[in-house]
């Protein structure tokens, strides 16, 4: 299992979580998870329902908000953000490599911090986000 990176005191993300890693992220502390990859994305990737299935059995939550890469709307990051505020922390976010999920994140938070501070925070969890700097200092 790859160690989540941690981009607030709510949130770490992480690439494609297995099932079987979900009782140790658990015993790490997470209490929630959120997937952000839509099912079949990729051959042999674990479907949502056997993810969430792990999740509780590891008495963990978990919610599904998949987005495409590249095309992350402002109602993704919205339900995203909601998901943040409803679901009990820490949370493990997760996607093919994570960049989503940090890219969630951050516009999700783009209101109540400066782009550049979400840049660099995701740059140092090692995501590159930059791109997203226009849409980030619009909200």
């Amino acid at each position: 299992m790859t160690q989540p990176k941690r981009l607030s005191d709510r949130l770490s993300v992480t690439p494609q979580i297995d099932p079987a890693d979900m009782q140790a992220l658990a015993a790490a502390g997470f209490r929630s998870v959120i997937s952000n990859r839509p099912d079949g994305e990729e051959p042999n990737q674990p479907d949502w329902a056997t993810i969430e299935r792990a999740a509780h059995d590891a008495g963990m939550e978990a919610r599904h908000i998949p987005v495409t890469p590249g095309a992350i709307t402002d109602e993704d990051a919205a339900r995203f953000g909601s998901a943040l505020e409803e679901l009990p922390g820490p949370i493990v976010g997760f996607c093919r490599t994570g960049a989503r999920s940090a890219s969630l994140w951050a516009l999700s938070n783009a209101d109540q911090r400066p782009a550049d501070e979400l840049i660099r925070t995701a740059a140092d969890a090692g995501y590159d986000i930059a791109a997203l700097r226009d849409r980030l200092a619009k909200r």
